[in-house]
Protein backbone atom coordinates (compact mmCIF):
# COMPACT_ATOMS: atom_id res chain seq x y z
CA UNK A 1 0.00 0.00 0.00
CA UNK A 2 2.87 2.36 0.74
CA UNK A 3 4.31 1.78 -2.73
CA UNK A 4 1.07 2.48 -4.61
CA UNK A 5 0.27 5.42 -2.35
CA UNK A 6 2.61 7.64 -4.41
CA UNK A 7 3.65 5.85 -7.61
CA UNK A 8 0.41 6.45 -9.57
CA UNK A 9 0.98 10.19 -9.11
CA UNK A 10 4.60 10.17 -10.30
CA UNK A 11 3.79 12.01 -13.58
CA UNK A 12 2.27 14.85 -11.55
CA UNK A 13 5.39 14.94 -9.40
CA UNK A 14 7.60 15.32 -12.47
CA UNK A 15 5.41 18.24 -13.51
CA UNK A 16 6.01 19.83 -10.09
CA UNK A 17 9.75 19.38 -10.66
CA UNK A 18 9.52 21.66 -13.68
CA UNK A 19 9.05 19.21 -16.56
CA UNK A 20 6.48 20.95 -18.77
CA UNK A 21 6.56 18.91 -21.96
CA UNK A 22 4.03 16.06 -21.86
CA UNK A 23 6.34 13.77 -23.83
CA UNK A 24 9.16 14.37 -21.36
CA UNK A 25 6.83 13.68 -18.43
CA UNK A 26 5.76 10.41 -20.06
CA UNK A 27 9.37 9.45 -20.78
CA UNK A 28 10.62 10.05 -17.24
CA UNK A 29 7.55 8.38 -15.75
CA UNK A 30 7.94 5.31 -17.94
CA UNK A 31 11.65 4.99 -17.19
CA UNK A 32 11.19 5.51 -13.47
CA UNK A 33 8.26 3.13 -13.15
CA UNK A 34 9.86 0.45 -15.32
CA UNK A 35 13.38 0.34 -13.95
CA UNK A 36 12.43 -0.88 -10.46
CA UNK A 37 10.52 -4.05 -11.47
CA UNK A 38 13.17 -4.75 -14.13
CA UNK A 39 15.99 -4.71 -11.57
CA UNK A 40 13.86 -6.56 -9.03
CA UNK A 41 13.17 -9.33 -11.55
CA UNK A 42 16.89 -9.63 -12.22
CA UNK A 43 18.01 -9.68 -8.59
CA UNK A 44 15.14 -11.41 -6.74
CA UNK A 45 16.64 -14.93 -7.07
CA UNK A 46 19.99 -13.73 -5.74
CA UNK A 47 18.43 -11.99 -2.73
CA UNK A 48 16.45 -15.18 -2.15
CA UNK A 49 19.61 -17.24 -2.23
CA UNK A 50 21.27 -14.94 0.30
CA UNK A 51 18.17 -15.26 2.47
CA UNK A 52 18.52 -19.06 2.37
CA UNK A 53 22.07 -18.69 3.70
CA UNK A 54 21.76 -15.88 6.24
CA UNK A 55 18.08 -15.81 7.14
CA UNK A 56 15.00 -14.31 5.50
CA UNK A 57 14.12 -11.90 8.30
CA UNK A 58 17.31 -9.86 8.00
CA UNK A 59 16.95 -9.71 4.22
CA UNK A 60 13.40 -8.36 4.51
CA UNK A 61 14.58 -5.82 7.10
CA UNK A 62 17.38 -4.76 4.73
CA UNK A 63 14.87 -4.20 1.95
CA UNK A 64 12.41 -2.28 4.13
CA UNK A 65 15.15 0.00 5.51
CA UNK A 66 16.21 0.85 1.95
CA UNK A 67 12.61 1.70 1.02
CA UNK A 68 12.21 3.98 4.04
CA UNK A 69 15.35 5.86 3.00
CA UNK A 70 14.56 6.00 -0.72
CA UNK A 71 10.95 7.12 -0.23
CA UNK A 72 12.07 9.83 2.18
CA UNK A 73 14.85 10.97 -0.16
CA UNK A 74 12.39 11.26 -3.07
CA UNK A 75 10.69 14.11 -1.23
CA UNK A 76 13.92 16.14 -1.52
CA UNK A 77 14.71 15.68 -5.24
CA UNK A 78 15.07 18.70 -7.49
CA UNK A 79 15.64 17.11 -10.91
CA UNK A 80 13.84 14.31 -12.83
CA UNK A 81 16.98 12.20 -13.04
CA UNK A 82 17.16 12.21 -9.23
CA UNK A 83 13.85 10.31 -9.14
CA UNK A 84 15.11 7.85 -11.76
CA UNK A 85 18.34 7.27 -9.81
CA UNK A 86 16.45 6.63 -6.59
CA UNK A 87 14.13 4.22 -8.39
CA UNK A 88 17.23 2.35 -9.58
CA UNK A 89 18.41 2.08 -5.99
CA UNK A 90 14.96 0.90 -5.01
CA UNK A 91 15.13 -1.88 -7.60
CA UNK A 92 18.55 -2.99 -6.37
CA UNK A 93 17.33 -3.48 -2.80
CA UNK A 94 13.76 -4.65 -3.43
CA UNK A 95 12.59 -8.25 -3.20
CA UNK A 96 10.67 -8.29 0.09
CA UNK A 97 7.56 -9.63 -1.70
CA UNK A 98 9.13 -12.96 -2.60
CA UNK A 99 10.69 -13.31 0.84
CA UNK A 100 7.36 -12.53 2.53
CA UNK A 101 5.82 -15.49 0.71
CA UNK A 102 8.75 -17.71 1.70
CA UNK A 103 8.41 -16.59 5.34
CA UNK A 104 4.69 -17.36 5.23
CA UNK A 105 5.43 -20.85 3.91
CA UNK A 106 8.13 -21.34 6.57
CA UNK A 107 5.86 -20.21 9.39
CA UNK A 108 2.82 -22.25 8.43
CA UNK A 109 2.10 -25.33 10.54
CA UNK A 110 1.43 -28.63 8.84
CA UNK A 111 -1.60 -28.44 6.58
CA UNK A 112 -1.81 -24.62 6.62
CA UNK A 113 0.78 -23.60 4.00
CA UNK A 114 -1.78 -22.90 1.26
CA UNK A 115 -3.81 -20.75 3.67
CA UNK A 116 -0.70 -18.80 4.71
CA UNK A 117 0.37 -18.11 1.13
CA UNK A 118 -3.19 -17.16 0.17
CA UNK A 119 -3.46 -14.72 3.07
CA UNK A 120 -0.23 -12.95 2.11
CA UNK A 121 -1.30 -12.76 -1.52
CA UNK A 122 -4.65 -11.34 -0.46
CA UNK A 123 -2.78 -8.55 1.31
CA UNK A 124 -0.56 -8.05 -1.75
CA UNK A 125 -3.69 -7.64 -3.89
CA UNK A 126 -5.59 -5.35 -1.50
CA UNK A 127 -2.63 -3.02 -0.91
CA UNK A 128 -2.45 -1.80 -4.54
CA UNK A 129 -6.25 -1.60 -4.64
CA UNK A 130 -6.40 0.75 -1.63
CA UNK A 131 -3.11 2.61 -2.06
CA UNK A 132 -4.06 5.01 -4.89
CA UNK A 133 -7.33 5.99 -3.19
CA UNK A 134 -5.58 6.71 0.10
CA UNK A 135 -2.66 8.36 -1.72
CA UNK A 136 -4.94 10.74 -3.58
CA UNK A 137 -6.46 11.84 -0.29
CA UNK A 138 -3.03 12.28 1.33
CA UNK A 139 -1.69 14.24 -1.65
CA UNK A 140 -4.70 16.57 -1.51
CA UNK A 141 -4.12 17.23 2.20
CA UNK A 142 -0.31 17.46 2.52
CA UNK A 143 0.84 17.73 -1.11
CA UNK A 144 2.64 15.28 -3.39
CA UNK A 145 6.07 16.00 -1.95
CA UNK A 146 5.11 15.24 1.66
CA UNK A 147 3.14 12.19 0.52
CA UNK A 148 6.49 10.42 0.05
CA UNK A 149 7.11 10.81 3.79
CA UNK A 150 3.75 9.11 4.44
CA UNK A 151 4.76 6.27 2.11
CA UNK A 152 8.07 5.97 3.99
CA UNK A 153 6.09 5.77 7.24
CA UNK A 154 4.19 2.75 5.88
CA UNK A 155 7.47 0.97 5.21
CA UNK A 156 8.77 1.95 8.64
CA UNK A 157 5.69 0.41 10.29
CA UNK A 158 6.25 -2.76 8.25
CA UNK A 159 9.89 -2.79 9.40
CA UNK A 160 8.88 -2.49 13.06
CA UNK A 161 6.31 -5.27 12.68
CA UNK A 162 8.85 -7.65 11.12
CA UNK A 163 11.57 -6.77 13.64
CA UNK A 164 9.48 -7.25 16.77
CA UNK A 165 6.80 -9.76 15.77
CA UNK A 166 8.36 -12.25 13.32
CA UNK A 167 10.29 -15.01 15.11
CA UNK A 168 12.34 -16.80 12.49
CA UNK A 169 13.68 -19.38 14.94
CA UNK A 170 10.14 -20.45 15.82
CA UNK A 171 9.18 -21.21 12.21
CA UNK A 172 8.36 -24.95 11.89
CA UNK A 173 10.54 -25.27 8.77
CA UNK A 174 13.33 -22.96 9.91
CA UNK A 175 16.77 -23.92 8.64
CA UNK A 176 19.84 -22.60 10.41
CA UNK A 177 21.23 -19.92 8.08
CA UNK A 178 24.70 -20.59 6.78
CA UNK A 179 25.04 -23.71 8.86
CA UNK A 180 25.15 -26.28 6.09
CA UNK A 181 27.50 -26.30 3.15
CA UNK A 182 24.88 -28.15 1.13
CA UNK A 183 22.90 -24.91 0.72
CA UNK A 184 25.86 -23.30 -1.06
CA UNK A 185 26.11 -26.05 -3.66
CA UNK A 186 22.57 -25.58 -4.92
CA UNK A 187 22.29 -23.84 -8.29
CA UNK A 188 19.31 -22.14 -9.87
CA UNK A 189 19.19 -25.03 -12.34
CA UNK A 190 18.77 -27.43 -9.41
CA UNK A 191 15.75 -25.49 -8.16
CA UNK A 192 14.21 -25.37 -11.64
CA UNK A 193 14.56 -29.16 -11.83
CA UNK A 194 12.16 -29.78 -8.91
CA UNK A 195 8.98 -31.56 -9.94
CA UNK A 196 6.57 -29.17 -11.74
CA UNK A 197 8.52 -26.10 -10.52
CA UNK A 198 9.29 -24.84 -14.03
CA UNK A 199 5.70 -25.49 -15.09
CA UNK A 200 4.42 -23.45 -12.14
CA UNK A 201 6.85 -20.62 -12.99
CA UNK A 202 5.44 -20.57 -16.54
CA UNK A 203 1.90 -20.56 -15.13
CA UNK A 204 2.71 -17.59 -12.87
CA UNK A 205 4.28 -15.73 -15.81
CA UNK A 206 1.23 -16.45 -17.98
CA UNK A 207 -1.30 -15.40 -15.34
CA UNK A 208 0.55 -12.15 -14.67
CA UNK A 209 0.87 -11.52 -18.41
CA UNK A 210 -2.88 -11.88 -18.96
CA UNK A 211 -3.86 -9.98 -15.81
CA UNK A 212 -1.68 -6.96 -16.68
CA UNK A 213 -2.67 -6.88 -20.35
CA UNK A 214 -5.93 -5.13 -19.43
CA UNK A 215 -4.22 -1.99 -18.10
CA UNK A 216 -3.30 -0.27 -21.39
CA UNK A 217 -6.49 -1.20 -23.29
CA UNK A 218 -9.46 -1.49 -20.91
CA UNK A 219 -10.30 2.26 -20.75
CA UNK A 220 -10.12 2.42 -24.55
CA UNK A 221 -12.34 -0.65 -24.88
CA UNK A 222 -14.88 0.79 -22.46
CA UNK A 223 -15.05 3.86 -24.69
CA UNK A 224 -15.45 1.75 -27.82
CA UNK A 225 -18.46 0.02 -26.26
CA UNK A 226 -20.36 3.29 -26.10
CA UNK A 227 -19.40 4.81 -22.76
CA UNK A 228 -19.11 8.60 -22.84
CA UNK A 229 -15.69 10.17 -22.39
CA UNK A 230 -16.78 11.70 -19.08
CA UNK A 231 -17.84 8.33 -17.63
CA UNK A 232 -15.02 6.19 -19.05
CA UNK A 233 -12.56 6.78 -16.15
CA UNK A 234 -15.22 5.91 -13.57
CA UNK A 235 -16.37 2.76 -15.37
CA UNK A 236 -12.79 1.61 -15.99
CA UNK A 237 -11.87 2.26 -12.37
CA UNK A 238 -14.84 0.21 -11.18
CA UNK A 239 -13.86 -2.70 -13.41
CA UNK A 240 -10.26 -2.62 -12.16
CA UNK A 241 -11.48 -2.49 -8.56
CA UNK A 242 -13.89 -5.40 -9.10
CA UNK A 243 -11.11 -7.49 -10.63
CA UNK A 244 -8.78 -6.69 -7.72
CA UNK A 245 -11.45 -7.45 -5.12
CA UNK A 246 -12.43 -10.72 -6.80
CA UNK A 247 -8.75 -11.65 -7.05
CA UNK A 248 -8.32 -11.08 -3.32
CA UNK A 249 -11.31 -13.36 -2.65
CA UNK A 250 -9.76 -16.00 -4.90
CA UNK A 251 -6.46 -15.84 -3.02
CA UNK A 252 -8.27 -16.13 0.31
CA UNK A 253 -10.50 -19.10 -0.52
CA UNK A 254 -7.98 -21.07 -2.57
CA UNK A 255 -6.78 -22.94 0.53
CA UNK A 256 -10.28 -24.32 1.14
CA UNK A 257 -10.55 -25.42 -2.48
CA UNK A 258 -7.19 -27.17 -2.22
CA UNK A 259 -8.65 -29.41 0.47
CA UNK A 260 -10.85 -31.00 -2.20
CA UNK A 261 -8.75 -30.66 -5.35
CA UNK A 262 -5.06 -30.92 -6.15
CA UNK A 263 -3.23 -27.72 -7.06
CA UNK A 264 -2.82 -28.72 -10.71
CA UNK A 265 -6.51 -29.61 -11.03
CA UNK A 266 -7.45 -26.28 -9.52
CA UNK A 267 -5.11 -24.36 -11.85
CA UNK A 268 -6.55 -26.14 -14.90
CA UNK A 269 -10.13 -25.45 -13.80
CA UNK A 270 -9.41 -21.82 -12.95
CA UNK A 271 -7.57 -21.35 -16.25
CA UNK A 272 -10.62 -22.66 -18.10
CA UNK A 273 -12.90 -20.31 -16.12
CA UNK A 274 -10.63 -17.34 -16.87
CA UNK A 275 -10.66 -18.30 -20.56
CA UNK A 276 -14.46 -18.18 -20.58
CA UNK A 277 -14.48 -14.80 -18.85
CA UNK A 278 -12.07 -13.25 -21.39
CA UNK A 279 -14.20 -14.72 -24.17
CA UNK A 280 -17.00 -12.66 -22.61
CA UNK A 281 -14.82 -9.58 -23.09
CA UNK A 282 -14.09 -10.58 -26.67
CA UNK A 283 -17.73 -10.89 -27.73
CA UNK A 284 -19.12 -8.12 -25.49
CA UNK A 285 -21.53 -5.76 -27.17
CA UNK A 286 -21.93 -3.45 -24.18
CA UNK A 287 -20.25 -2.55 -20.91
CA UNK A 288 -22.80 -4.70 -19.06
CA UNK A 289 -21.04 -7.85 -20.26
CA UNK A 290 -17.72 -6.56 -18.91
CA UNK A 291 -19.25 -6.18 -15.45
CA UNK A 292 -20.60 -9.73 -15.75
CA UNK A 293 -17.28 -11.26 -16.85
CA UNK A 294 -14.85 -9.33 -14.62
CA UNK A 295 -15.73 -10.96 -11.25
CA UNK A 296 -15.22 -14.45 -12.72
CA UNK A 297 -11.92 -13.36 -14.28
CA UNK A 298 -10.55 -11.88 -11.04
CA UNK A 299 -11.67 -14.84 -8.96
CA UNK A 300 -10.14 -17.36 -11.39
CA UNK A 301 -6.81 -15.51 -11.60
CA UNK A 302 -6.62 -15.25 -7.79
CA UNK A 303 -7.31 -18.95 -7.25
CA UNK A 304 -4.91 -20.07 -9.98
CA UNK A 305 -2.09 -17.83 -8.77
CA UNK A 306 -2.26 -18.99 -5.16
CA UNK A 307 -2.55 -22.62 -6.28
CA UNK A 308 0.54 -22.22 -8.48
CA UNK A 309 2.63 -20.68 -5.68
CA UNK A 310 1.42 -23.36 -3.26
CA UNK A 311 2.23 -26.20 -5.68
CA UNK A 312 5.71 -24.77 -6.22
CA UNK A 313 6.30 -24.26 -2.49
CA UNK A 314 5.29 -27.85 -1.79
CA UNK A 315 8.19 -29.23 -3.85
CA UNK A 316 10.86 -26.74 -2.70
CA UNK A 317 12.94 -27.91 0.29
CA UNK A 318 12.81 -25.43 3.16
CA UNK A 319 16.55 -24.68 2.97
CA UNK A 320 16.26 -23.21 -0.57
CA UNK A 321 12.76 -21.76 -0.39
CA UNK A 322 14.02 -18.18 -0.64
CA UNK A 323 15.79 -19.00 -3.90
CA UNK A 324 12.68 -20.73 -5.22
CA UNK A 325 10.33 -17.87 -4.43
CA UNK A 326 12.87 -15.46 -5.89
CA UNK A 327 12.71 -17.31 -9.21
CA UNK A 328 8.91 -17.33 -9.09
CA UNK A 329 8.93 -13.59 -8.45
CA UNK A 330 11.20 -13.10 -11.46
CA UNK A 331 8.69 -14.98 -13.62
CA UNK A 332 5.87 -12.79 -12.27
CA UNK A 333 7.75 -9.52 -12.79
CA UNK A 334 8.80 -10.44 -16.33
CA UNK A 335 5.13 -11.03 -17.11
CA UNK A 336 4.30 -7.66 -15.56
CA UNK A 337 6.96 -5.90 -17.66
CA UNK A 338 6.30 -7.62 -20.99
CA UNK A 339 2.49 -7.62 -20.94
CA UNK A 340 1.78 -3.86 -21.32
CA UNK A 341 4.29 -3.64 -24.18
CA UNK A 342 2.75 -6.52 -26.12
CA UNK A 343 -0.79 -5.29 -25.40
CA UNK A 344 0.11 -1.79 -26.58
CA UNK A 345 1.50 -3.02 -29.89
CA UNK A 346 -1.47 -5.35 -30.50
CA UNK A 347 -3.96 -2.60 -29.69
CA UNK A 348 -2.59 -0.57 -32.60
CA UNK A 349 -4.33 -3.03 -34.94
CA UNK A 350 -7.28 -4.01 -32.72
CA UNK A 351 -8.08 -3.92 -29.02
CA UNK A 352 -9.92 -7.22 -29.37
CA UNK A 353 -6.65 -8.76 -30.58
CA UNK A 354 -5.35 -8.37 -27.01
CA UNK A 355 -8.24 -10.46 -25.70
CA UNK A 356 -7.71 -13.07 -28.44
CA UNK A 357 -4.10 -13.46 -27.26
CA UNK A 358 -5.29 -13.69 -23.64
CA UNK A 359 -7.78 -16.44 -24.53
CA UNK A 360 -5.08 -18.42 -26.34
CA UNK A 361 -2.62 -17.98 -23.45
CA UNK A 362 -5.10 -19.02 -20.75
CA UNK A 363 -6.36 -22.02 -22.73
CA UNK A 364 -2.78 -23.14 -23.37
CA UNK A 365 -1.95 -22.87 -19.66
CA UNK A 366 -5.04 -24.83 -18.63
CA UNK A 367 -4.35 -27.62 -21.16
CA UNK A 368 -0.62 -27.76 -20.32
CA UNK A 369 -1.22 -28.03 -16.58
CA UNK A 370 -3.94 -30.65 -17.09
CA UNK A 371 -1.69 -32.69 -19.36
CA UNK A 372 1.74 -32.31 -17.79
CA UNK A 373 0.98 -31.40 -14.17
CA UNK A 374 0.17 -34.94 -13.09
CA UNK A 375 -2.16 -35.54 -10.20
CA UNK A 376 -0.62 -32.62 -8.36
CA UNK A 377 1.55 -32.47 -5.25
CA UNK A 378 -0.30 -32.41 -1.95
CA UNK A 379 -0.34 -28.66 -1.23
CA UNK A 380 -0.86 -29.11 2.47
CA UNK A 381 2.47 -30.82 3.05
CA UNK A 382 5.61 -28.81 2.39
CA UNK A 383 8.76 -30.66 1.45
CA UNK A 384 11.12 -30.31 4.38
CA UNK A 385 14.11 -32.46 3.54
CA UNK A 386 17.19 -30.45 2.51
CA UNK A 387 18.59 -30.57 -0.97
CA UNK A 388 20.99 -33.52 -1.34
CA UNK A 389 24.63 -32.57 -1.25
CA UNK A 390 25.42 -34.14 -4.60
CA UNK A 391 22.98 -31.97 -6.59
Amino acid sequence: MGFTLVMPFLPLYFHQLGVEDVGQVAMWSGLSLGVTPALTALLAPFWGRLADRFGRKIMVERSLVSFVLVMSATAFVTEPWHVFALRCVQGLFAGYGALALAMAADSAPAGKMAQAIGTVQTAQRLGPALGPVFGGTVAAIVGLQRAFFVAAAFYFVALVVVFFMYDEQAAPHHERAGGDARDRSVTFRDVLAFENFLLMAIVIFGLQFVDRSFGPVLPLYVGQLGTTAARTPLVSGLLFSIAAGAGAIGHHYCARMLQRRSATQLIAMSGAAATLSVLGYLVAGSVFWLFAATPLFGLAIGVATTAAYTAAAAVIPANVRGTGFGLLTTASLVGLAVSPIVAGFLAVTSIRAVFVLDVIALAALAVSVHRYGGSGTDPTAAREEPVPENM
